[in-house]
Parts: structure tokens; sequence; C-alpha cells
């Protein structure tokens, strides 16, 4: 199983009910010294279960395809837990130049799925989980304007935009 986020929130709780359940768990964190603290914690309480910790930063394609490309091809995956995400920013960038909660929170984990996605067909029942909120249903999406080019940039209309963008993706 691989956790997107996975050292801290719904990510870090998600992990340790999957280890505690006897599920070798991957976090897939951006922060590795995060991401190494919550791990050690899991590992403390758990000690049979198994936990890695493996860099995915969803901000940045090229940190998503290093994931994908480098992940062992007899590795299955039965489950994806797209679970990273950012929250009411204020206007920034991804690293190839998407409004950052759009590119995280949907483009990110769209691009992740996709480049796993013939890993995860290897497992006859294989799942993917999104994450999203309630925040979905405040959002509008504008396919013509994702990036709030042609209007006022609002930190929550661009994070309730990329929580609609998750469920349909879903």
């Amino acid at each position: 199983m691989v956790v997107t986020g996975a050292n801290s929130g719904i990510g870090l709780a998600t992990t340790r009910r999957l280890v505690a359940d006897g599920h070798r768990v991957v976090m897939a964190c951006r922060n590795l010294d995060k991401a190494e603290r919550a791990a050690e914690e899991i590992r403390r309480r758990i000690p049979t279960g198994i936990v890695e910790v493996a860099h995915l930063d969803l901000a940045d394609g090229d940190s998503i395809n290093d994931f994908a490309t480098t992940w062992p091809h007899d590795r299955p995956i039965d489950v994806l837990v797209n679970n990273a995400g950012v929250m009411g920013l204020d206007r920034s960038s991804t690293k190839q130049g998407w409004e950052s909660q759009f590119g995280t929170n949907h483009l990110g984990h769209f691009l992740l799925t996709g480049r796993l996605l013939p890993v995860l067909r290897r497992v006859e029942h294989s799942r993917v989980v999104t994450v999203s909120s309630l925040g979905h249903r405040a959002g509008r999406l504008q396919l013509d304007d994702v990036m709030f080019d042609n209007r006022r940039y609002d930190r929550w209309g661009a994070y309730f935009q990329s929580k609609l963008a998750n469920v349909l993706f879903s």
C-alpha cells in the first residue's frame, strides 16, 4: 500500500491503522525528516508492522515521475491512498507552473495514479482512494481558468476547486 502525505493528519492516521491491521505501507511524503519521525513512532507502537518512507513531492512532476519510475516492477501495489494536499494557500505555483492547490491536490495525484496504473493493474482488485473534503461542495471547477489568470485569486475558491476536481477524478 502507498499513502501520500502519510506523515501527519489523515494520512498518518490511515497509515497507523493499515499497519496495525498487518499491511505493509509506504509513506510517500515531501518532508522526509517528518516522515521518518512518524514512521519511527509507528514502529514503536506496532513493532511487528512494516512501514517504509519514500520521497514524493506532489507539487513537482519530476518528483512524481521519479517515484513512479523507481518503483520496483516486481512489487505490487494493492491500494494507493491519494491523501496529501495543501490548503488555503496564498497565490503560488508548483514547480511546473500550475496554481499550487490545483496542481498539488489534483494534478499531482492524477499524474501519480496514471504513472502507477500499470503497477496497480497487476493486482486483481487493487484500489485507488482519493481523499477530498466537504469543501468540494463549494467548489466551482472552471476548466478555462483553473489557474485564476482571468479572475481574482481566492485561496479558498482555489482549494474548493481542487477538492471538487478530486471528487470528479475519483
